[in-house]
């Protein structure tokens, strides 16, 4: 991505190799850039985790909301939803070796929020409601 502005030969400026729309880091946080959407793949790194489970670790995100992350993430295929065979039924989801790749991704902007803006897990953002 080396788009840059040049003038043409009457002082006008010009893109020069500006980016195709939507370019691929638009495309990419269009998929992982929804409020809520990393939270819910970092919570299922480790195991599958129950739909209400899941909804109890990502606080503050209503079951509708956590709903519709998850359809859009099983959507792109980062996440898998299984019917488990259990009285009452349950929806257990799981990420994918797709969804595991968003992990690096997702741990380095962890770990950049931490040191650049000084936000821990237990503190919120400047713009969020306390």
């Amino acid at each position: 991505m080396d788009a840059r502005i040049e003038s043409d030969d009457r002082g006008r400026k010009v893109a020069v190799e500006a980016c195709a729309e939507p370019c691929a880091i638009e495309r990419g946080m269009r998929v992982l850039g929804g409020k809520w959407t990393g939270s819910i793949l970092w919570h299922l790194k480790d195991e599958p985790v129950r739909f209400n489970d899941l909804t109890r670790m990502v606080g503050g995100a209503s079951k509708k909301m956590i709903s519709e992350r998850l359809r859009h993430l099983e959507t792109h295929g980062l996440i898998d939803r299984r019917v488990l065979d259990t009285r009452p039924l349950g929806v257990a989801y799981q990420i994918t070796p797709k969804g595991q790749t968003a992990l690096r991704f997702l741990d380095e902007l962890r770990r950049w929020s931490e040191e650049e803006l000084g936000l821990t897990d237990d503190e919120p953002a400047e713009d969020e409601p306390t």
